[in-house]
């Protein structure tokens, strides 16, 4: 987690650390110039100074002097984005005894921002025996605590170098010109920068506004300064645009030879030129720092950061109404700003915010965070996790098609630059697949298919010759789908997709019954000798039901078949009395009987193997007729089997008409 390197960040972060600053008397010309440097922001030229007078300071009782000097080295490196070197210098300054216990917190910081997570915890929890309430210490933890977590699960995001845009030194603060999102405006200290003079804060050249178009094939092309009268020898920083893209909204500081204070300035374009900036005076506050303007998506709203009274402390999000800031003015409240520091707000739509911030539990500096509007009027608040948010500084994001864009991040740079980053969310690849069937295991072809889920999607498709499908799936959607085909009775599934972030793919099968000849019914069970139905057969009979419901126009011959045991007239009572059983039931359950008509067939009818019979007693070959005669000349285990294949109950479709006309 390391701090911003560019200049409009450092500045604006100027004063977070003056009250920690210490005061020594007597004083060697060297250290006041340091000092100077450093109250005036200057933390490149500071720390090169420190770093002299600290080499020098080698007498034994120079001790309490290198401890403090070390200290404000620290500083220094945490201000320009330096991590090891920080948490070096804090060690060294708290080594030498230094007095002040922040150095312990901002060790902790600075291990907290190299994604040393155990030690950062360890630093942590020293400084809040000294200091038990520090509510950032407080959070420090919890963000240390759960980083590992956050790595490990990761996250859909794919996360890569936008290499197009970045240069040797600082770019960062992508923003989309308009709706378009085939212009991208950005922030770069890159030595095309328009100034010639370098910065005291990073040692670069200052930082301007370039910008990338998009060819004709969806390419980014390389950048270019933003055209017209909009980069100065001063420093320009972040933009943001009005929704047509003809203002621009953009963070500018002007030094002096003292701490200079960021504000907002506008801009408008015309012909693909841009007007000389001119201030956007928010209060009348001369104190304060405004930055990070965004502009809400109906363009009426200006979010920005700033340090002004009222906030939580630190850096806070605020907003005015742009075209009459009289008594518009608003801090975004306690649910988002924190006493550390929010910056960078992104409003994607009117409820949907994305900002940074140091001061929630994160991963390390600047985190990534994601807050939705609730019906309550209350945030919902969650950090955007890994790859999204690493160990350094994570911010300035901007959102282009889909759920895709460009942010910023100082990650896999050791002088601590930040640089711009591509990320893309895929949809989630949810399918649904199987085959429709006969109840004969012979494939069903050119089915049609029908899902509709409670999203109010509906989908309708032929099935392959193989009887095979497949659709697209949304997650957490409850889905029915049918299907049907001509000469078959409609079959029904309903299921519901897993809610989870996941790919998944589901298999579903169905299986139609042939309207031109007999369907076995599967597991109903009768009592020996007798027609009653057994409490197991209770779910094939529901489904009888629903084929009957969901085929409201049939009317069907319930049949039941015995074995070859026993008289004719005895098989052919106890069939009878069975399918009646079963034409009962199903009348129970609300099926009209003018649709069923039982019939008992004794052992007259003995089946025929199919394939799917086949399939489960390959010892009798599919077309076999299981007569008597046929029977007698088996096994005593393959007559038991035949029997039972024999002992089965069926339904066979009479009409298709019933109750239309």
């Amino acid at each position: 987690m390391k701090i911003m390197k560019h200049i409009i960040r450092l500045l604006i972060a100027v004063f977070v650390l003056s009250a920690a600053l210490p005061v020594t008397s007597c004083k060697s010309a060297k250290l006041r110039d340091a000092d100077e440097a450093f109250d005036r922001g200057e933390y490149y030229d500071a720390a090169v100074i420190y770093r002299k007078v600290y080499n020098r300071l080698k007498k034994r009782e120079d001790r309490w002097q290198r401890g403090e000097v070390a200290y404000m080295m620290g500083l220094c490196h945490l201000k320009l984005n330096q991590g090891s070197r920080a948490s070096a210098a804090f060690q060294n300054a708290i080594r030498y005894e230094y007095e002040d216990s922040m150095a312990i917190f901002y060790l902790a910081q600075a291990l907290h921002r190299e994604g040393k997570y155990a030690q950062a915890i360890e630093q942590y929890n020293k400084f809040l025996e000294l200091r038990p309430n520090y509510w950032l210490a407080k959070q420090g933890i919890r963000g240390c605590q759960l980083a590992p977590k956050w790595k490990e699960e990761g996250s859909r995001y794919i996360v890569k170098s936008a290499k197009i845009f970045n240069s040797r030194r600082a770019d960062f603060c992508p923003m989309f010109l308009d709706a378009n999102a085939d212009q991208l405006y950005f922030t770069s200290s890159t030595e095309k920068a328009t100034g010639t003079a370098k910065s005291e804060i990073t040692g670069t050249k200052k930082s301007d506004v370039f910008f990338s178009k998009q060819n004709e094939k969806g390419q980014w092309q390389r950048p270019e300064p933003a055209e017209g009268e909009l980069n100065t020898e001063h420093d320009e920083g972040v933009t943001a645009f009005s929704p047509d893209g003809t203002k621009m909204y953009l963070a500018k500081a002007i030094r002096k030879n003292a701490p200079s204070s960021v504000e907002i300035y506008t801009s408008t374009r015309s012909e693909a030129k841009w007007s000389a900036p001119q201030k956007f005076e928010i209060t009348a506050d001369t104190l304060s720092v405004y930055g990070d303007p965004a502009v809400s998506p109906d363009g009426k709203w200006l979010y920005f950061a700033s340090d002004m009274p009222g906030g939580q402390g630190g850096l806070d999000l605020w907003r005015v109404n742009i075209s009459d800031k009289r008594g518009t003015l608003i801090n975004l409240g306690d649910q988002i700003n924190t006493p550390g520091n929010e910056r960078f707000p992104y409003l994607r739509t009117d409820s949907l915010l994305y900002f940074a911030s140091d001061g929630h539990p994160g991963m390390g500096g600047l985190d990534l965070y994601r807050a939705a509007m609730q019906p309550s009027g209350k945030w919902f608040i969650e950090n955007m996790g890994a790859p999204m948010n690493s160990p350094d500084d994570d911010f300035g994001i901007t959102y282009g098609k889909g759920e895709s864009g460009f942010f910023s991040s100082n990650r896999g740079d050791a002088r601590g630059y930040d640089h711009i980053f591509s990320f893309e969310k895929p949809d989630l690849k949810i399918w649904i697949s199987g085959y429709v069937l006969d109840k004969d295991d012979e494939p069903v072809p050119n089915a049609v298919i029908r899902i509709v889920g409670d999203d109010g999607s509906n989908q309708k498709a032929a099935g392959k010759p193989d009887g095979s499908f497949r659709f697209d799936l949304q997650r957490g959607v409850r889905y029915v789908m049918l299907a049907g085909a001509e000469g078959y009775l409609n079959g029904k599934q309903e299921f519901a997709s897993d809610p989870d972030e996941a790919d998944a793919e589901y298999g579903v099968d169905f299986v139609l019954a042939a309207i031109n000849k007999p369907q076995v019914v599967e597991n109903i069970f009768y009592d020996y000798d007798k027609a009653s139905l057994r409490p197991e057969s209770k779910q094939a009979l529901d489904e009888m039901v629903q084929v009957m419901n969901d085929n409201p126009h049939i009317a069907i011959e319930m049949a039941a078949h015995t074995d070859r045991v026993g008289s004719d007239q005895y098989n052919d009572n106890l069939s009878q009395r069975r399918a009646k059983s079963v034409v009962d039931y199903l009348v129970a359950h609300g099926i009209s009987p003018d649709r069923l008509q039982p019939h008992g067939y004794g052992k007259k009818r003995p089946k025929t193997v199919t394939k799917r019979i086949n399939k489960q007693y390959p010892q009798f070959a599919e077309g076999t007729e299981l007569t008597e005669e046929f029977v007698m000349t088996l096994s005593e285990e393959d007559r038991a089997a035949a029997d039972q294949i024999n002992r089965r109950t069926e339904f066979q479709v009479l009409t298709t008409t019933y109750d239309m006309y």
